[in-house]
């Protein structure tokens, strides 16, 4: 029976790779991990306005600094994953961000029971969930750095 099912397992992978194994589905796969950066970064550029207003809503002072670092940081490691240079630093860079704005907003916690916690907490994980995936991407990345 495990021969049977390892058989199959080759074969169902076989089928798979073509597609999900290539050069452009893993350039999809970053940009999907990147989207919700480079859509809030360039957001933040067209409405700085309003990234400033983001960041007093959080408390971080001086509001207009941490606008233009996290704008940069957004952008910039979006591009480091993209590119492929450095894309492990970019990785790390978005998966600590990801962590430190999730602690930041996503407290959900401190929220009375109830549908508004419960979204929070939902969030919540699923941003603990992107920030792994970063740290997949890095670790993939060092990984073959050191086979070469």
């Amino acid at each position: 029976m495990n021969t049977s099912v390892s058989g199959f397992s080759a074969r169902l992978a076989g089928l798979a790779r073509p597609v999900f194994g290539s050069a452009a589905m893993r350039f999809v796969a970053y940009l999907g991990l990147c989207a919700a950066y480079l859509q809030g970064g360039l957001v933040k550029l067209a409405d700085f306005s309003g990234a400033i207003g983001e960041m007093q809503h959080f408390g971080l002072a001086p509001a207009p600094v941490f606008a233009v670092l996290v704008i940069v940081l957004e952008l910039g490691a979006s591009a480091l994953i993209l590119s492929g240079r450095l894309r492990w630093l970019g990785a790390l860079a978005l998966a600590g961000f990801t962590l430190l704005a999730t602690l930041l907003a996503l407290r959900f916690w401190e929220l009375p029971a109830g549908q508004q916690r419960f979204m929070a907490a939902n969030s919540f994980f699923e941003h603990l969930g992107l920030a792994g995936g970063f740290l997949l991407v890095a670790w993939l990345d060092l990984r073959e750095k050191e086979a070469v």
